[in-house]
């Protein structure tokens, strides 16, 4: 089966939401098509290998191990994202684990492939380096997000981001397709476990939020929002890929910067 060529196909935020059909043909001309399941480890922490994923349908889990040995999830990658791109360009060991969240199908492009492509290509190789650009943007909200907000809020961001990012219109609500732990929630948020817990017990009661098996339902996204603190958190609305592209996400975190809470 081949890959939708149009836009309106991928999450405008991702690397093929941003290129131009003739782009993204060329990008979907390099390297093989495969399926993996749920629990498949793509790439592994440490590896030489250098080849790149580009994800296609399904969600991935970026993770790495700190000191203690303790496996830290660091993001979640989406339909229209790659990853492994940095031990391509860099040539470095790898410096996370992907896995596979459920059935994910994607394209696989060797590294001498795409670096020769990103060569002759400046468009593609300018749209890898904002994603990569907007990955450390989203990686210093984190951080402002641990000193400015208590554990409620931090995480009510957390969702609203994810909702803006891999979040697509249900029934229901947003739903967010890939299924996050609360020791992985606990992770992205910098908050106890436990702490997580409570406060999604306390969404869920409040009528904002519904688990269930392998994903997340933001119920009152612009509710949502304004308990997380964001301007204008009702300015929401679907993009062509049915994702929600909130207005009031900051570019570089909050500004100005709030006082630590207890």
């Amino acid at each position: 089966m081949n890959e939708a060529i149009g836009p309106e196909e991928w999450p405008a935020r991702s690397l093929l939401g941003s290129l131009s059909p003739p782009a993204r043909r060329e990008l979907f001309g390099l390297g093989v098509r495969k399926r993996f399941g749920a629990g498949t480890v793509l790439l592994r922490e440490g590896m030489d290998d250098e080849h790149v994923f580009l994800l296609l349908s399904g969600f991935a889990k970026v993770t790495a191990t700190v000191e203690n040995g303790e496996s830290s999830l660091l993001a979640v990658r989406a339909a229209g994202d790659t990853v492994g791109e940095m031990a391509a360009v860099t040539g470095a060991p790898r410096s996370a684990t992907v896995t596979a969240c459920g059935p994910l199908t994607v394209r696989v492009l060797p590294s001498a492939a795409l670096r020769e492509l990103l060569l002759r290509l400046p468009e593609v190789s300018v749209a890898l380096a904002a994603v990569v650009a907007e990955r450390l943007r989203w990686a210093n909200r984190r951080r402002l997000d641990f000193r400015g907000y208590p554990a409620k809020v931090r995480l009510a961001r957390l969702l609203v981001e994810l909702a803006a990012s891999h979040g697509t219109s249900g029934p229901h609500g947003v739903v967010i397709g890939c299924r996050l732990t609360q020791p992985e929630l606990a992770t992205l948020v910098g908050a106890a476990e436990t702490t997580v817990h409570k406060v999604l017990r306390a969404l869920r009661e409040e009528g904002l939020l519904e688990t269930g098996y392998r994903s997340t339902v933001i119920r009152d996204l612009p509710r949502l929002g304004r308990l997380a603190e964001l301007a204008d958190p009702g300015a929401d609305r679907p993009d062509r890929a049915g994702a929600y592209v909130l207005r009031a996400l900051p570019e570089e975190g909050p500004s100005p910067v709030p006082r630590p809470r207890p």
